[in-house]
């Protein structure tokens, strides 16, 4: 590792957390190049929902490379983009029936963010965009603003401007009516903040510390926006895809947003993609207004194509409710072993374990560390990192889930003793 520490830049984080150098990987085991192998519960941060090497998309890779198609073209039609538009179409707009156009723009989360923003704040010609405590949205500075995090938005260097954060209904705001509040801010001529352009929400805080919002709040959020004329804005970049069940997160609020992001795991197998799926009558753009020069990257249209395929093949949506209860109901089984100390959040195949009154941050990296050095690999987010984030990759075969679900297990009754009991 002596190379990377001589080379690489500071900024480098997660080797920090798995200071291994690994190799090969294959759908929820990673192995490093000792021949040593980690479950994953990670997934590639969200981007490996199908996990690592998928035969099914790897395959279509294959034959993209062996049949000399487009590797790169920019905007331009290819025969590849009309097989992935004609495809997420079919399996993902037309039984839900939505009707959004696409936007292709640079190949990252972040960017689809400010896409995003900047056309909500053309249509409206506002500038003010409403968005979440403890929500995260990436790194550039429009999307940064739009961020909780204090660490992140100081890297800035510069003010953050254009966004007012609200409360959003957890981490510790549970009892504040967000909804209300943005409704007397909107009504008082006197509030001091801008009527704002879009809301800009995630039906998740992923980074945040794992907080499904709920259904209700997302019902009332969308009838808000219809009141005043306010675009509904829906960052679907990590917990989208299908990660929680549905492909999208939104749908069991049974709601529309007015523009959906997504990026990471629409990829397919890891590729870097992001997508805006706008109503039809925001498409005011003029042509080359927001572009980029990897944008519709061809490999990731024939892998994120694939992926839909795959999900609809493997009836991954049920897969994901089945194994989402599996982890349900092993992980508040602990809680009660541990008196309501610890909390247990989320949906589907994405779970937070909050230790914030059970030994805090310093716990919680114990607990992530020790997990590590068992074959276990997973990240922690929330308010000081004191959740411990559960997300493998959907297609996690369920004994090596319930495998690592053992190895939290195992490392919190190291973390907490006597008082702790291993369940199953």
């Amino acid at each position: 590792m002596d190379m990377f520490e001589k080379h690489e830049s500071n900024v480098r984080s997660y080797c920090r957390s798995f200071p291994v150098v690994f190799r090969t990987a294959k759908n929820a085991v990673l192995q490093d190049e000792a021949g040593r192998s980690y479950i994953d519960f990670f997934a590639g941060a969200g981007a490996l929902n199908y996990g690592h090497n998928n035969d099914f998309i790897k395959s279509r890779l294959l034959a993209h490379l062996q049949g000399d198609y487009v590797t790169h073209g920019l905007d331009m039609y290819t025969t590849v983009k009309r097989e992935f538009i004609q495809t997420f179409a079919d399996l993902v707009l037309k039984p839900r029936k939505l009707d959004y156009k696409l936007q292709f723009c640079s190949p990252t989360g972040t960017n689809a963010v400010e896409a995003a923003m900047k056309l909500a704040r053309r249509v409206k010609g506002r500038t003010n965009i409403f968005a979440f405590m403890g929500g995260f949205h990436g790194m550039s500075l429009g999307s940064l603003a739009a961020t909780g995090n204090l660490y992140c938005r100081q890297a800035a260097g510069i003010p953050l401007q254009g966004v007012t954060l609200v409360p959003y209904p957890a981490g510790g705001m549970e009892g504040l009516d967000s909804i209300a509040y943005m409704e007397h801010v909107l009504s008082d001529e006197n509030s001091g903040i801008e009527k704002p352009a879009a809301i800009l929400f995630e039906s998740v805080q992923a980074e945040g510390g794992v907080y499904p919002a709920p259904a209700e709040w997302m019902i009332r959020l969308r009838k808000l926006c219809d009141d005043h004329d306010i675009l509904l804005i829906c960052d679907d970049i990590q917990v989208g895809c299908g990660r929680i069940g549905p492909f999208f997160s939104f749908e069991r609020a049974g709601i529309t947003p007015d523009i959906v992001l997504l990026s990471k795991s629409i990829g397919g197998y890891g590729l870097p993609l992001a997508l805006v799926l706008l109503k039809p009558e925001l498409d005011i753009w003029k042509p080359g207004e927001h572009n980029g020069t990897f944008r519709g990257n061809q490999l990731a249209f024939t892998a994120a194509t694939a992926a839909l395929q795959f999900r609809e093949q493997a009836g991954l949506e049920q897969e994901v409710i089945r194994k989402g209860e599996i982890v349900r109901d092993y992980l508040h089984s602990m809680a009660e072993e541990l008196d309501g100390e610890v909390e247990i959040r989320g949906l589907g195949l994405f779970w937070g374990i909050d230790v914030k009154n059970a030994g805090g941050a310093e716990a919680a990296k114990r607990i992530a560390e020790q997990c590590f050095q068992n074959g276990l690999i997973m990240e922690r987010s929330g308010r000081n990192d004191t959740v411990l984030k559960i997300m493998p990759p959907l297609t996690i075969e369920s004994e090596l889930l319930m495998e690592g679900l053992q190895l939290i297990s195992k490392a919190m009754v190291e973390e907490m003793g006597s008082k702790f009991i291993t369940v199953g």
